[in-house]
This record gives C-alpha cells, structure tokens and sequence, in this order.
C-alpha cells in the first residue's frame, strides 16, 4: 500500500471515530436500565438539634457564684496553660435607637485598664506571659479572652475582675475620643472591602423589620475588633 493509500485509510478511520463520539445515542442504543425513569430523590430530612447536641461531648462542671456569674469548667491537661473568658449578655442588639455602635465602643474602652491595671490590659497580659488576647462583640454579645500560664491563672482572674468593676479610672474624653475614631475607621475597612456591603443586604431580608439586632443593620454591625497581642 502507497503512502496515498495509507492516508485514505487513517482519514476514513478518524472520521468513523468522530462520528461516532458525535452521534447521539437513541433509545433503541441505550441498555434497558439506562432508559428507566429515575426515581426522584426523597427531601433529605434535617437531623433533629437534640440528636446533634448529643454528638457533642465536651464534659465540664457548671456553677453560679454568689454574685450571680455563671462559671463553666472544662479541663484538659495536655498543656499547662488555662485558656479563660468572660462572656457579657450584652451587644449592639441594647443598643438605644438613633445611639448605634457603643457596644463596640465600649469593648474597646474595656482595653484600656482598670483601677488596680493601670499600664492598660494588653501590656498586663504580657507581662503574665498570656497568648491569644483579644475581645470581640456581636449582635447579643460581648467577650474577652486570654490564654495565660497555669501558674498566672489567678492574676488574670484578678484583671478581668478590676475591669469588670473597676474600669472608670482608666477612661477619659481624649481616650473616648481615640477609640471612637478607630471604631469607626474599622467599619470603614469593612466597608471597603470587597463584597464588604453584602452581608447588611443579606441581614435586612432575612430578619423581619423591626427587630434592634438588624435596624438599620449597616448602623448595628459589630466590626469585629483589631486589638490583639503583637506576635
């Protein structure tokens, strides 16, 4: 066979190959169980909360103090270092109507230090030898965490009790005014940000109007705070 031959050939064999990829498949072509209706799929059922909450094992102890603080307890001892919060049932949702973005305000405010923590909070942490410090707020919500040394757990214990009570004497109109500027350039960061606008869209339409956790929601969004230790 002479090359022109053999070119002939290879030219009717591809084009046999294409056509078949390109032809659609009849009925008569399909195997039998190819061309049985598919059953829809039955609605998948959402699993009941308590059965979910039941996979969750984290043991700890619970008890109120006498000042009526709720304390949770779970231990671990893999690491000698306790990690510790304080939650307040507080956020931007108490906020007064036409008075928005003090919870965040405050928790800011609640840096600066306390009358017995007068070199400010963060440095304090620092000094115990703590990691991982920082607060943030939220719509019905207020915390503040520290991870410190097993040894230094009482001091921090001792900080964030001044602070819960004692926070006056470390705030003034020049500090007021510092920490209202960079809340609200926090916001503005948010804002700018890609995509930054969608989730105020998102919360107006999913929560009835109304309601103070969403009214107006670009006005009650708790921008998530910026102080934490230097790495």
């Amino acid at each position: 066979m002479n090359n022109n031959n053999r070119l002939a050939v290879l030219l009717a064999g591809v084009s046999l190959l294409a056509a078949c990829a390109t032809a659609p498949r009849t009925a008569e072509m399909l195997p039998p169980a190819a061309t049985e209706a598919v059953a829809p799929l039955a609605p998948a059922e959402p699993a009941p909360l308590s059965s979910l909450v039941s996979e969750v094992q984290l043991p700890h102890e619970s008890f109120k103090l006498d000042n009526g603080l709720t304390v949770l307890v779970h231990e671990d001892h893999k690491a000698p270092v306790v990690a510790f919060g304080v939650w307040y049932n507080v956020g931007s949702k108490d906020e007064p109507k036409g008075n928005t973005g003090f919870a965040h305000l405050f928790e800011h405010l609640m840096f600066y230090g306390s009358d017995n923590v007068r070199e400010g909070i963060l440095p304090f942490l620092q000094k115990i030898g703590a990691s991982d410090a920082n607060g943030t707020t939220w719509f019905d919500r207020t915390n503040y965490y520290e991870t410190v040394p097993k040894p230094n757990l009482e001091r921090a214990l001792f900080m964030e009790s001044d602070r819960m009570g004692y926070l006056l004497a470390a705030i003034d109109q020049k500090r007021l005014d510092t920490q209202r500027g960079v809340v609200q350039n926090e916001k503005r960061e948010g804002d700018n940000q890609p995509k930054g606008l969608v989730e105020y869209e998102q919360l107006g339409n999913l929560f009835p109007r109304g309601i103070p956790t969403i009214t107006p929601p670009s006005a009650r969004w708790p921008t998530s705070t910026a102080q934490a230790l230097p790495t």
